[in-house]
């Protein structure tokens, strides 16, 4: 059986609509990637070293990764050998095949959040201005209280001008109640007044902002280090979670970022934003591949479901949907 009719059996028959918003929100990147694919499949009758050359800068196009494209051409040629593959039709399967098996590397990936039960779950999120980070928490906390968790926000980005106003508006959209000082204050004692309240209303989940003044960089990571020893000295073992938040359309300036932020601070996932809005759906690949970090949430629209865990299968199927749903 190929793997496209594996998806299809997993996927088209459920009856909830994840996979239908994977495959609405990577539009995009599949009418582009397997838009192209598609042409170079009918431009060749045969599986070559030409085919290849121009599957390999499709990828990159993409926003792959170079290094991630390599590996992936080398595994596909010695695939090719090993099923003696010579139709080029049979190749847009194992492309699938190898994409999941590449961001899944050899060991699995922990995409769950570390979410603790019956006490405090402290969740940083870290990223730069302008990628999304305070819709993301919003989003977030409407999730959690959908699932009957008692949820508060620390408003930590106290310097860009509007940005706890802007926090204090997707708490009132989720009915999340924020814990915040003035404009300019010092946002490590936003984050102890904000355990303090936490731990005294026996809150669930504590969901906390942080500055991405990208071009400080120096003062910003000294900042979120200090932010961070403050919840670690209040909740051991917090925060449970650094989340950082990655612009999906900014390709492999979102890469850059990443490296950036895994230098400071511990980041134990990447949520990935407007991934809806881009043409370059592979940045997912690379960043798996080339920094180790799990991609754990994805914006795949504007509405507040629209914040779903990723999964490489649904992210495949979303990808491939065209030509998985022709799969007889």
């Amino acid at each position: 059986m190929s793997f496209f009719k594996k998806l299809k059996e997993k996927f088209t028959n459920q009856t909830d609509s994840v996979s239908d918003k994977f495959k609405q929100g990577l539009t995009k990147t599949r009418d582009s990637f397997t838009g192209r694919v598609n042409d170079l499949v009918a431009r060749y009758r045969k599986v070559d070293e030409d085919f290849f050359e121009e599957l390999e800068e499709i990828l990159i196009s993409a926003d792959v990764g170079f290094d991630t494209v390599m590996e992936l051409i080398d595994e596909l040629k010695m695939e090719v050998k090993r099923q003696n593959i010579s139709d080029t039709k049979e190749v847009q399967s194992v492309i699938s095949e190898k994409l999941v098996s590449i961001y899944q590397g050899d060991e699995p990936v922990l995409s769950a959040l570390n979410i603790k039960e019956n006490e405090l779950t402290v969740i940083l999120f870290v990223g730069v201005n302008g990628v999304g980070k305070t819709t993301t928490i919003g989003k977030m906390a409407h999730k959690f209280k959908e699932e009957g968790k008692s949820v508060l926000l620390a408003a930590g980005d106290t310097f860009r001008a509007g940005a706890i106003e802007q926090l204090e508006v997707w708490g009132e959209r989720s009915g999340v109640e924020v814990i915040k000082q003035g404009e300019g204050s010092d946002p490590a004692a936003v984050m102890f007044d904000a355990i303090r309240s936490a731990k005294a209303r026996k809150a669930d989940i504590l969901i906390c902002d942080t500055a991405g003044r990208l071009q400080n960089k120096v003062n910003l990571m000294n900042e979120l280090e200090k932010v961070k020893r403050v919840i670690e000295r209040e909740v051991p073992g917090a925060p449970h979670e650094v989340l950082l938040v990655l612009d999906a359309t900014t390709g492999q300036n979102a890469l850059v970022q990443a490296k950036t932020f895994k230098e400071a601070t511990n980041v134990s996932g990447i949520v990935l934003t407007k991934l809806d809005g881009t043409a370059k759906g592979g940045i997912v690949l690379a960043i798996r591949k080339e920094l180790a970090i799990p991609v754990k949430f994805v914006g795949l629209g504007e509405g507040m479901d629209d914040l779903q865990p990723f999964d490489a299968e649904k992210y495949v199927y979303g990808l491939f949907s065209n030509l998985i749903d022709e799969e007889e």
